[in-house]
């Protein structure tokens, strides 16, 4: 769906031609996650009281999510220091479960440990172990957008 003059909303994700971003998402459900992340992007076109795109990806998935229902967390885990074949065969076992075939380097990302399982955030892609949901993005300042509000999947 349509929902700004370059913004395309879809099933798993969305592609803006304003800001040359794709984010698609594979796994656990993480519409929200994008809601979120298409209002930070459009906050400063629109303003506070009615940013157009949020509301209309809203009603396209079908999520009733109200602006202050969006709950940004700071990101500040440790890295992994050692990456050793057990971490390496957990990953590719999230991914087989979530049902990705494609295997990204995991010795040139950033492996965290977190309380639920591990992240890994690589160049165009996130994996979240713990939530088993998987982000891939067009662009790696995506990254940051997406762990901003990564936690919002814990609310559900």
């Amino acid at each position: 769906m349509l929902c700004e003059e370059k913004l395309e909303v879809f099933e798993n994700g969305f592609e803006d031609g304003k800001f040359n971003l794709r984010v698609e998402f594979y796994g656990r459900d993480a519409r929200k996650v994008l809601l979120a992340v298409i209002r930070e992007l459009y906050l400063p076109e629109y303003g506070e009281d009615y940013v157009y795109p949020f509301e209309c990806a809203k009603e396209f998935w079908g999520i009733p999510l109200e602006p202050d229902e969006i709950v940004e967390e700071e990101f500040t885990p440790k890295p992994v220091r050692f990456i050793n074949q057990s971490i390496v065969d957990r990953l590719e076992g999230v991914l087989s479960d979530i049902g990705i075939s494609w295997r990204p380097n995991f010795e040139r990302s950033q492996i965290y440990r977190l309380k639920t399982g591990y992240l890994v955030v690589g160049n165009n892609f996130i994996l979240d172990g713990g939530r088993k949901v998987f982000f891939t993005f067009s662009k790696p300042s995506a990254a940051g957008l997406i762990l901003k509000y990564l936690g919002m999947l814990d609310e559900e």
